[in-house]
């Protein structure tokens, strides 16, 4: 790495300074609050960079325009949020099908419906089920930070090629709008195999990038080839713990949310409860193995999220049958406080 520096910037700017950062040079969005200063950044920035900034006529327009530039190897992003998102599930799960790579970025808003601007994690089964049609995934990360807004969206680009696969990046409404200072760097840069990219057929045999098979057996033999590539991403996984080596009330949570329970937590140790926090980075591939381990010695979990139920069952899955998971949820429309969450914490420690 080199030419480290840091300056203030709010969540959304810092996605689109590490798109940038990345060697991103084709974006494709259409307006929607809460994520407008991404595509604001970019449209005054991306031709600085040789790049090109398009303001599609809508969401499926864009998301069409980003598996267009993905097919040619080209590091490509697109952002919205939550109904905006849900307008591009066609597309994704086409590029998931045809094997292209690229970035979408959902800083998600309340719903259902036109719901309202406020922050949620109601989008969680969106992102990390498929969200559109057939058997696909999608790498799915969770930023909880300015600076983890900057570094994920990095990452994002590369293991987009790595896996020739849609990546999503599931922040909120908080995360897009506030300010912290970020260290911004120039990462090393990654070089993937594109011998599978359209760049014209001049001089080499024709390459095709397609989702559909109609031979009797193909399809099913590509969509084995897709889920196994889907386990490889296993090795992605990532997580943050904090306080868990004593603990005996393990509080699961993500994005936003695991930084108000943070104060929550320290306020539980001030007051003599072993309370952790288990904070999954990759909600697609889900941290399993490593919850199912951490519930062979703690035996009760707590999981909180900005919706009515969504990881939690996920988490349930995941732990042993032995383990108590309690829950509790905040849909959208308002933000719980420290106190709050010490409160319900207080409820289910025993």
């Amino acid at each position: 790495m080199s030419k480290v520096k840091m300056e203030l910037v709010n969540g959304n700017e810092a996605i689109a300074r590490g798109a940038l950062a990345a060697g991103c040079k084709f974006y494709f969005g259409y307006p929607i609050t809460p994520q407008n200063e991404i595509p604001e950044y970019l449209a005054k920035n991306m031709r600085e960079v040789g790049g090109t900034f398009i303001q599609a006529e809508s969401e499926i327009a864009s998301i069409n325009m980003l598996l267009g530039a993905g097919a040619t190897g080209a590091r490509a992003m697109t952002s919205s949020s939550s109904p905006g998102i849900s307008l591009k599930q066609e597309g994704i799960s086409y590029m998931a099908g045809s094997e292209i790579p690229g970035v979408i970025v959902n800083m998600s808003r309340s719903g259902p419906g036109l719901g309202g601007i406020s922050p949620s994690q109601g989008d969680y089964f969106q992102a990390t089920r498929g969200g559109g049609h057939g058997d696909y995934r999608t790498i799915v990360l969770a930023p909880f930070s300015v600076q983890e807004n900057y570094d994920l969206t990095i990452k994002a680009f590369d293991l987009a090629e790595k896996y020739r696969n849609p990546v999503m990046i599931l922040g909120d409404a908080l995360l897009g709008q506030m300010k912290e200072p970020i260290m911004l760097r120039t990462p090393k840069a990654q070089i993937f195999d594109k011998s599978w990219a359209l760049t014209g057929a001049k001089g080499r045999k024709p390459r095709f990038l397609k989702s559909l098979y109609l031979n009797e057996g193909d399809l099913t033999e590509h969509n084995w080839k897709l889920f196994n590539k889907y386990q490889r991403m296993k090795n992605e996984i990532e997580y943050d713990t904090s306080q868990i080596e004593d603990a005996d009330l393990i509080v699961v949570s993500f994005g936003s949310v695991a930084r108000i329970i943070k104060s929550s937590i320290k306020m539980a140790r001030d007051q003599g409860m072993k309370v952790g926090l288990f904070r999954p980075i990759t909600l697609y591939p889900y941290p399993e193995a490593d919850l199912k381990k951490l519930s062979q010695r703690v035996k009760h979990f707590f999981v909180v999220e900005l919706n009515t139920g969504q990881m939690v069952e996920d988490v349930k899955l995941s732990v042993d049958k032995g383990a108590q998971v309690d829950f509790y949820g905040r849909p959208p429309g308002s933000i719980p406080t420290p106190n709050e969450l010490f409160e319900e914490i207080q409820k289910v420690y025993r």
